[in-house]
């Protein structure tokens, strides 16, 4: 049993050792020249005006946890439609229940204007 811990130990250490020895090398062989224009802010092409510490709207933010959640009740959808016929009648009710609790958080979003983007 400790020869299993042992594997995933050194295969920890190998990609932990391969990831410190790439950024150190790419250290060593990159261009560093720093000048003054290279470390002002950088924005679509257009110079920067005014302090960028400006309070947003919080709705935004609602608004793209929104969709991440969604995002994500997609991505479990995926696979739960390919193995529909295997999982069988437990699996769509547990379904069932999953987009219920959801749907329920769309309709509480909407009611409290989380969806409105103004």
């Amino acid at each position: 049993m400790i020869d299993d811990y042992a594997i995933t130990g050194i295969f920890l250490l190998i990609g932990i050792g391969f990831v410190l020895v790439t950024f150190f090398i790419a250290r060593l062989l990159r261009p560093h020249r720093p000048s003054p224009v290279k470390l002002e802010s950088y924005e679509c092409g257009e110079h920067i005006m005014g302090s960028s510490w400006i309070q947003y709207n919080v709705g935004y933010y609602i608004f793209a946890l929104i969709f991440v959640i969604f995002d994500v009740e997609v991505i479990f959808l995926f696979p739960w439609a390919v193995a529909f016929k295997k999982l069988g009648l437990f699996a769509l009710i547990e379904m069932f229940i999953f987009l219920a609790i959801l749907i329920f958080a769309l309709i509480y979003a909407w009611r409290k204007g989380a969806l409105r983007w103004v």
